[in-house]
């Protein structure tokens, strides 16, 4: 995808396929869009004593990988926790006294046109839905409407800078950084995206074989459903799947094509 649609294609863009955590960045933006509306404040107390909701879409609560479980200060190592993605999810559904799906489908799914995808489990991993609606997604990354280009960018500017932890299925980083529910590449090795991929460069993968990343300085968002789970297959295939991806982009542009 680029600021114009869709650029190239392959595979079946119709057929519903789980998300896993790639439903994060949904989850996310459903929550920015609670802030933004006035229903939800980023430095409501959330989580463990001491944390905000800042701090949960962060991943930075101290809070376990799977449980409400403390395993640290808030703000001083960054703990990838779906509990407390789930936790940030049921701090917006009673502020609004409205059940979370139904938020993510007003807010966010129906407005992008995303009428295929559904929540059917939790809000940390639970869509399913084709890449047609994923590509929508990411458009809407690329050119915001549901958020001002400012609110975008401060939830993809680094949370709580410096804090280091493990990067799920890759390993520890020093930083780790990571922005309101997305995950940032800045200098990260080894990483997922490509090696052409630009330290500005936001987004997530999942364990059902899912990627979504968004270069702003290329201008380019590359989304990927599979039915295969994440494994040592995706860490070289996904890089080099991104770097050509870039490669035929910049040469289209140098010839002056789309």
């Amino acid at each position: 995808m680029d600021a114009d649609g869709l650029v190239a294609a392959r595979g079946a863009l119709d057929t519903p396929l789980p998300w896993a955590s790639v439903t994060k960045l949904l989850t996310a933006y459903t929550l920015l869009v609670g802030v933004r509306r006035g229903a939800v404040s980023l430095d409501d107390e959330a989580g463990p004593r001491g944390s905000t909701l800042r701090h949960l879409l962060a991943h930075a609560s101290g809070w376990a990988f799977d449980e409400r479980f403390v395993l640290g200060v808030p703000g001083r190592t960054r703990i990838y926790s779906n509990a407390g993605i789930d936790a940030a999810a049921v701090l917006l559904a009673r502020a609004a006294d409205r059940p979370f799906a139904a938020l993510l489908r007003e807010w966010v799914l129906d407005p992008l046109g995303m009428a295929a995808t559904r929540l059917v489990d939790r809000p940390s991993s639970g869509l399913v839905g084709p890449a047609s609606d994923l590509a929508a997604f990411a458009h809407e990354l690329l050119v915001p409407r549901l958020l001002t280009p400012a609110e975008l960018a401060a939830a993809t500017t680094v949370s709580f800078p410096g804090v280091r932890g493990v990067l799920p299925g890759i390993g520890r980083m020093d930083p780790n950084d990571w922005g309101l529910g997305f995950e940032l590449r800045d200098g990260k090795t080894p990483h997922w995206t490509g090696r052409r991929n630009a330290h500005s460069t936001f987004g997530h993968f999942g364990a059902t074989g899912t990627f979504l990343w968004v270069d702003p300085e290329a201008g380019l968002a590359l989304v990927c459903l599979t039915d295969r789970p994440f494994g040592p297959w995706a860490l070289e295939a996904w890089p080099a799947l991104s770097d050509a991806v870039l490669e035929a982009a910049a040469a289209g542009r140098s010839g002056g094509g789309r």
